[in-house]
């Protein structure tokens, strides 16, 4: 029998060789959210005065690292972020010259890049071997898997803290080439309180959810008030991207139980999990939820399988002809497209004809200043949601269904659950441009 304890200790490197292990024109892929290699990535900038050109990719970046925040890691080290956070924001807005936007749908991230440049680096974290030699990547596997698989070296940090989970996330020490430890409480994320005006679009919401149905739900304060209206419903299953504390929720309470999904009964399904400490020791060795590669979790080809279901997202705006823009405002890009698109097309195009795809968004902007109903998009805005796709619009006015309607109709519908204020400005301009 192998001894794996002595296999890993052979393994085992300090985590300030991490940012040895780095060369120049490369790409550094890491993993995501709560599964971030904070002790490797804050050590990063360690190899700037021997490297350059060193592309490093990620998804909502959780902290402002020095390798992309200062001024000086320009031609060192460039953030390559699938979705911005509030670091990579604010290092656009300062002119760091540090941060680009890699445009993308969630389920082709790994595959669409691969097509570019093998990785040079991957650099994730995980839970200590068992006694078998098997490590889990616990908290993500929405491109990890897939680019852990094709990179040159593999790194990743152990943190005894992490819970243990199943699906794509349980690998081989044999397929790792260097461990480093790090020990943390895993990165968690609070839930926002829903106000009155988030209680009533989830209210809206919760109208167009059948029981039986299976749900994704995004993340945020109208995801949260989608689900504390979803706790009347019954037998209602989960298919997500992401795996959030509402979810666990609702399985307490016994509206969620899986029984009825058409794929994966019993299961939940997701990509990756982001949340609290009770939720993340909910996680830990259980088998009814399994975390699987986002290019089959996210595969509209796949998500259309599932009985009737419901995608939940929110945006910035929506215009007239129901392009949905859910990631800039004009040139700047705010966050990213992340699973919107892959959702909402994969639920509109169920195969059992009952899915649904639902954008929620508050009707105002600003204090109120502003309309989050517009005639046009602002000039250079991302379009995240092709208007052809755009099922169900809520705002907590009400709710549109924009599927099979003309563009003079869908202007109606959009007007109707603007906010009243707007309403005779909006229609006004509706006119000028031949929409009413």
């Amino acid at each position: 029998m192998k001894d794996y304890n002595e296999i890993y200790q052979s393994k085992l490197i300090a985590l300030e060789e991490v940012a040895s292990l780095i060369r120049s024109h490369s790409d550094i892929i890491v993993a995501q959210c709560a599964s971030e290699p904070q002790g490797s990535m804050s050590r990063f900038h360690l190899a700037a005065d021997k490297v350059s050109d060193v592309k490093v990719f990620s998804v909502l970046t959780l902290k402002p690292y020095d390798f992309y925040m200062k001024p000086e890691m320009r031609g060192h080290f460039e953030l390559c972020s699938w979705f911005h956070a509030p670091g990579s924001r604010q290092a656009l807005k300062e002119g760091t010259g540090t941060v680009t936007y890699v445009p993308n749908m969630l389920h082709r991230a790994a595959t669409d890049r691969l097509k570019v440049r093998k990785p040079h680096m991957f650099v994730g974290t995980c839970t200590p071997p068992d006694n078998k030699g098997f490590v889990s990547l616990s908290l993500g596997v929405t491109y990890e898997r897939d680019i852990l698989e094709a990179a040159d070296i593999v790194v990743l940090e152990v943190n005894e803290q992490l819970p243990k989970t199943f699906g794509d996330t349980i690998i081989h020490i044999s397929q790792v080439d260097y461990f480093t430890e790090h020990h943390q409480v895993p990165p968690t994320l609070s839930s926002p309180e829903p106000d009155e005006e988030a209680l009533r679009i989830g209210s809206f919401i919760a109208e167009l959810v059948d029981d039986g149905s299976t749900i994704q739900l995004g993340i945020g304060e109208i995801p949260n008030a989608a689900a504390l209206s979803l706790r009347d419903k019954r037998d209602l299953g989960v298919h997500t991207e992401m795996f959030v504390d509402s979810m666990l929720e609702l399985y307490e309470s016994g509206v969620i139980t899986n029984k009825r999904k058409a794929i994966h009964k019993d299961k939940f399904i997701c990509t990756f999990a982001m949340g609290s400490e009770k939720m993340y020791r909910w996680l830990d060795n259980n088998p009814t939820v399994e975390f699987l590669r986002g290019r089959y979790v996210n595969d509209p080809c796949v998500i259309r399988h599932n009985s009737r279901m419901v995608s939940i997202n929110t945006c910035i705006m929506v215009d007239f002809t129901g392009q949905v823009a859910s990631e800039s405002i004009g040139i700047q890009q705010y966050s990213g497209t992340g699973g919107q698109t892959d959702t909402a097309v994969g639920a509109i195009e169920g195969l059992d004809g009952q899915g649904k795809s639902i954008i929620a968004c508050r009707s105002t902007a600003k204090n109120g200043s502003l309309s989050t109903i517009v005639p046009v998009l602002p000039e250079g805005t991302a379009v995240t949601l092709h208007r052809s796709h755009t099922d169900y619009i809520v705002t907590e006015w009400g709710y549109a269904r924009l599927t099979g309607l003309t563009v003079k109709e869908r202007t109606r519908a959009l007007i109707g659950i603007a906010h009243p204020k707007f309403r005779d400005e909006l229609s006004e301009k509706a006119q000028k441009m031949g929409y009413l």
